[in-house]
């Protein structure tokens, strides 16, 4: 199967419909911890015709605390391999909610190179308005495909030490990448707590807060146009250096995803985000009350 580079990033259901002979479908679907949903029943009981489960909580690095981290390239290749996914196939990822989770995947699939990645504009919502088909119980066994050990592309991923380093620079005046914080904004000021015990709300010192949900409006992607206008009304210079963060690095990656869309060359996502940030000692957190 050949990469179909005719797909943009951000695909409608009507194009997966013409296409889903020739790409492979993920359900990238997760939610948070306290709403108490599990998105594997979900996708037995409902999922795209043909599709398979990428688990953003099993695969991931296991040597660590946090939520979800980056996996290692031998096991992300390993992981996908057994989907019956190769570095050739074009992928078309989607999720319950319409635009959330499944943009943590496709920042995945980015940073191990693989660029053949579509997400489904309105997720499994928008595939059933259009009577697209699905299935149910359990997925018909898939043959493994072997696929090639990746390297990481370290240009799209930030830590803490290269956060903190550029929180510490635009706190003396030197200046720094821009990070723009998709929680909500009662969390970036400080006002609301972190949903997460024993954990500080605030912000990182020069950050800006663009909640994800400002990006999306009824589950879908808002256009390139509109896009660009919720980021320029934010004064954000797309030519600059940007890293994404938020709670665990899921709505960060929304972020990610929409300003790729509008051209932003220098945008990386800070993996662990505030979830690693505000538990180390030394984060330099600002309240804004």
């Amino acid at each position: 199967m050949t990469q179909q580079r005719s797909l943009s990033s951000l695909v409608s259901p009507k194009e997966l419909q013409s296409a889903l002979q020739s790409v492979k479908i993920l359900d990238g679907s997760w939610h948070m911890p306290n709403t108490n949903r599990d998105p594997y029943k979900e996708y037995l009981e409902k999922r795209i015709v043909g599709s398979r489960f990428f688990g953003i909580d099993t695969i991931k690095d296991t040597t660590t605390d946090l939520p979800h981290m980056l996996p290692t390239p031998h096991s992300f290749a390993d992981a996908v391999g057994k989907l019956g996914i190769d570095q050739n196939d074009h992928i078309v990822v989607y999720d319950t909610a319409g635009i959330f989770s499944a943009c943590r995947v496709y920042w995945t699939f980015k940073v191990f190179g693989h660029h053949s990645i579509s997400v489904l504009n309105g997720g499994l919502p928008a595939w059933e308005k259009i009577d697209g088909p699905t299935e149910s119980g359990p997925p018909s066994p898939v043959e493994p495909k072997s696929y090639k050990v990746p390297s990481i592309d370290k240009n799209l991923i930030r830590n803490y030490e290269q956060v903190l380093s550029n929180a510490r620079a635009i706190e003396n005046g030197q200046g720094g990448a821009l990070v723009i914080d998709a929680r909500p904004y009662a969390r970036f000021t400080g006002e609301a707590p972190e949903p997460r015990a024993g954990l500080s709300s605030g912000a990182m010192p020069g950050s800006i807060s663009i909640a994800f949900n400002q990006l999306v409006e009824s589950g879908k992607m808002l256009d390139d146009d509109k896009l660009r206008q919720v980021f320029e009304s934010n004064g954000v210079d797309i030519s600059k250096d940007i890293i994404t963060s938020c709670g665990s690095g899921i709505t960060a990656s929304i972020l990610y995803f929409a300003l790729e869309r509008i051209g932003a060359k220098h945008v990386a996502v800070y993996d662990g985000s505030w979830t690693e940030y505000a538990a180390q000692k030394d984060a330099i957190i600002v309240k804004k009350q």
